[in-house]
């Protein structure tokens, strides 16, 4: 056979335009300008696009995504990207990398760096998503017309080692895309290198000091390798220009500006000649393709279609010993007198078609040709001078989860190829793709043949059923009746840390808070006597705050709601709002327990388990109070990701707290800050179940998020002495419950978000960066002083007994209490803004613990 020419990186990169630059017509007419090192024409053209937030398009002559290219001379570009960062790292490093790339332009370019890189294990993002697998993170893409990337890797521990962290992009513009995606795992799952990688770096002279800005906050260095760099020079009123000239060009209208002579767009569909076009337009057929179209690859059983959840060593190994058989069967296949023959990917199906591609031109002796298709809508302009020649318009045809629309394959019409190869993976091979108006119609009428493989789409192993809910006795020492928790037992592991030790891994950003437990509080005497005191001042209070909010409930969302508790503070809540359900109404209401996690979301498994035993609408998440409105706000963006992830729908964000100080829900018991006795101690008052712990080498992506049940501290345990003391007041305060609900219901609850605002006002007036180091509230407080580092701790000036047990913890940890002006909380807890051991408060004077 015949070796294939432009083999390698340094290959040519075939100008079909003969000499002319592909940018010069949307230079020309819009004064945009690429400025930077020569070989930057070579790489990019330009485009017009239709997106409301960016007018041009750089398009890239070396990716396979918008332009046809010769595979060696794209794969060819990735890898040597990958063996630049292996230099950049050093082989230990290198070796213990992690490569990330980006939908849907960058999965072909991200794995080719893999590959370059040597032994590390490939991810990329994907818009589509997977019903039964939990995301692993999730970021934005700002300038994009299709936003939202999730990560769904097979093995959540793809994420979570300590090695480099390399992200490619096609081109890295703003920098925008990186550091939101950096934001977002860094937040999850930390470490101490990211590496970014791009074919250009265009940023600009304002975006450039970004990247380092960000890296010296997070605490981690953060390199780039480009193939190139410059940056783009937009005239003023560049978008709005372009967007009137996409309108103008696509209606067929004249622009309003002078301009040269326009030569005739190619709009919509290229199914007859064209103006300008190359080739001949053919009749599509009318129905689907017959099955010897079809080339059957006899991919290997098992092996990913892609990085979408992960592409390992192993599996690169059996993709290179599969591949000349494979390439074979399409050179087998193709018609015998076919010299120029283009391989066409699939949207996020990059790698797998362009190693093919690669494969053919090395050893069939013809000259091949690969891109993709793609979701971005880009006008076509016949001009040499213009990226985008010919555009073919046609349905989705995967049922993407955002719905039907339409889809693009651009410079592939009029180009003469004597065979079209497409190739999918098995999620698109429906029966659009074989419509009259499919993609494979709409290539028949450029090509004298078109030739379709289908690779299996990748299915990760996901178990068949979730376990049941874990009940007491063998975990809590609630009645098995009163709660289910959704939780996986966790008790024989041990995860508990010294408080400081806590502290200041959490602040530093070397743990998550969710992946240790504080070691247990044991309250002294004198402090047992407190609580005890509280409780017997607060029951009546505590039982019409239950009332208040379980007739709010009922009346608002239906006779039988699911209660659903964000353990473990809400659980007790849950239980006594159920008390009051059987109490006041004779109704048994389910109630569960289930773990959300600030920063990473609510557990989705239990909101699939939920969905499988109960109606999303019916169920009410419950709390015990709202400090800011963190969890709140928590909430609301886990359940949108997870409809976006598992397509469910129905689970309502408003959470029904027993008191909202902060004015941050529509729905509660009471807005006073007052003593709620279960804030002042830990598990001995939550069913001696422990804070809920998320940990991706103890909590699977088929698990349930964990805790633990302290069956040894059962002597001190106060649990249902807690619920039988407030339940015991029902019957007194039953009229006075039910009118409180009546007038509420009446009237105006909607959230102020008042506490917020103090939140930021305390931040700035104490020098604190991070809000989340502001605890308002009396439970919060109490939470401070028994499981963070505290500061100091601010009191509403005149508080009186609801604050006895937080001034003798103060006391107990040489934190001070300051009285403070206009709190709309009773107390606000401030944890150590800065915190290391031997750390020193604003007065100089090191902090006691």
């Amino acid at each position: 056979m015949e070796k294939a020419v432009n083999e390698g990186v340094h290959g040519e990169v075939r100008d079909e335009a003969g000499g002319v630059w592909s940018g010069s017509w949307v230079a020309e007419r819009l004064g945009v300008e690429l400025v930077g090192e020569d070989r930057l024409t070579d790489l990019l053209g330009l485009a017009l696009r239709r997106n409301p937030k960016r007018a041009h398009l750089l398009v890239s002559n070396v990716l396979g995504k918008h332009v046809p290219q010769s595979p060696s001379v794209v794969y060819g570009h990735g890898v040597e990207l990958g063996r630049r960062v292996r230099e950049l790292l050093g082989a230990e490093e290198a070796g213990r990398a992690v490569v990330l790339g980006y939908a849907e332009t960058a999965t072909g370019l991200g794995h080719s760096v893999a590959d370059g890189l040597g032994l590390a294990p490939y991810l990329h993002s994907t818009r589509r998503p997977v019903a039964g697998l939990a995301a692993a993170g999730g970021f934005e893409e700002a300038h994009s017309h299709a936003t939202s990337h999730l990560l769904l890797p097979e093995d959540p521990a793809l994420l979570t080692g300590d090695g480099p962290l390399v992200l490619v992009d096609d081109e890295f513009s703003t920098g925008n895309t990186v550091l939101n995606t950096v934001r977002d795992l860094h937040g999850r799952y930390p470490r101490r290198r990211y590496v970014v990688v791009a074919l250009v770096d265009m940023r600009s002279a304002a975006d450039a000091g970004r990247l380092e800005e960000f890296a010296r906050e997070i605490g981690a260095r953060v390199d780039l390798v480009a193939a190139a760099s410059g940056t783009v020079r937009l005239p003023e009123g560049v978008l709005e220009r372009g967007q009137e000239l996409v309108a103008r060009y696509e209606s067929g209208a004249a622009p309003s500006w002078p301009v040269a002579q326009f030569p005739a767009p190619l709009e919509g569909v290229a199914d007859t000649p064209l103006p300008g076009a190359r080739g001949t337009a053919r009749t599509p057929p009318t129905g689907p393709h017959p099955d010897d179209n079809r080339i059957d690859l006899h991919w290997p059983a098992g092996l990913p279609d892609g990085g979408r959840h992960g592409f390992t060593p192993a599996h690169r190994e059996r993709l290179e010993d599969a591949l000349p058989a494979m390439a074979a069967r399409i050179a087998d296949a193709l018609p015998v007198d076919a010299r120029r023959v283009h391989i066409l990917g699939f949207e996020e199906l990059m790698y797998a078609p362009l190693r093919l591609a690669h494969e053919l031109e090395r050893t069939a002796g013809v000259e091949v040709r690969y891109s993709t298709t793609t979701r971005s809508p880009v006008l076509a302009v016949d001009d040499p001078g213009y990226a985008i020649r010919t555009r073919l318009a046609f349905p989705a045809h995967d049922d993407p989860a955002d719905g039907p629309g339409e889809r693009y394959a651009y410079n592939v019409a009029g180009a003469g190829f004597d065979a079209v190869v497409a190739v999918v993976d098995s999620a698109g091979d429906t029966p659009a793709l074989h419509a009259p108006d499919g993609l494979l119609a709409r290539l028949a009428a450029h090509t004298p043949r078109v030739l379709l493989v289908v690779i299996p789409s990748y299915a990760p192993e996901r178990p068949s059923m979730l376990p049941e809910p874990l009940r007491g006795p063998a975990f809590s020492s609630y009645a098995p009746e009163e709660v289910g928790w959704l939780l996986q037992d966790l008790s024989d592991v041990t995860l508990e840390a010294p408080t400081e030790e806590r502290e200041e891994a959490i602040q530093s950003g070397g743990a998550h808070y969710a992946e240790s437990l504080p070691v247990e509080y044991q309250p002294s005497e004198r402090y047992q006597e407190l609580f005890h005191a509280a409780l017997d001042d607060s029951a009546a209070r505590i039982a019409q705050a239950t009332g208040v909010v379980t007739e709010t409930v009922l009346a608002e969302r239906g006779p039988r709601p699911v209660l659903v508790s964000l353990a473990r503070a809400g659980t007790p809540v849950g239980i006594l709002m159920r008390r009051w359900a059987q109490h006041r109404h004779g109704l048994d209401l389910p109630h569960y327990a289930v773990s959300i996690v600030r920063g990473r979301g609510i557990d989705a498994n239990a909101l699939r388990w939920l969905a499988a035993h109960h109606d999303p609408r019916d169920v009410v998440f419950v709390d015990g109070w709202t400090g800011k409105g963190a969890i709140t706000r928590e909430l609301a963006q886990a359940l949108e990701e997870f409809q976006k992830s598992d397509g469910i729908t129905g689970f309502s964000p408003e959470i029904a707290v027993l008191a909202d100080p902060g004015s941050c829900v529509r729905t509660y018991g009471t807005r006073e800050d007052f003593l709620i006795p279960s804030a002042c101690l830990n598990s001995t008052v939550s069913g001696l179940i422990s804070r809920t712990v998320l940990r991706a080498d103890l909590v699977g992506p088929h698990d349930f998020h964990g805790a633990k049940f302290y069956r040894e501290l059962t002597g001190t345990d106060v649990s249902v002495t807690f619920l039988d003391a407030v339940s015991a007041r029902f019957p007194e305060i039953e009229d006075a419950a039910c009118a409180q609900a009546k007038e509420l219901l009446a009237a105006d609850r909607s959230p102020t978000w008042e506490g917020w605002a103090a939140v930021e006002r305390i931040c700035e007036e104490y020098g604190i960066h991070d809000v989340n180091l502001v605890k308002p509230g009396v439970g919060e407080t109490t939470r401070v002083l028994l499981r963070r580092v505290p500061w100091k701790i601010l009191a509403r000036a005149g508080a009186g007994s609801d604050l006895d047990h937080v001034r003798l913890l103060a006391e107990q940890r040489g934190v001070p209490v300051e009285e403070a002006a206009d709190l709309p909380y009773t107390c606000v807890g401030l944890i150590h803004p800065k915190y290391t051991r031997g750390a020193t408060g604003a007065d100089g004077k090191a902090v006691s613990v």
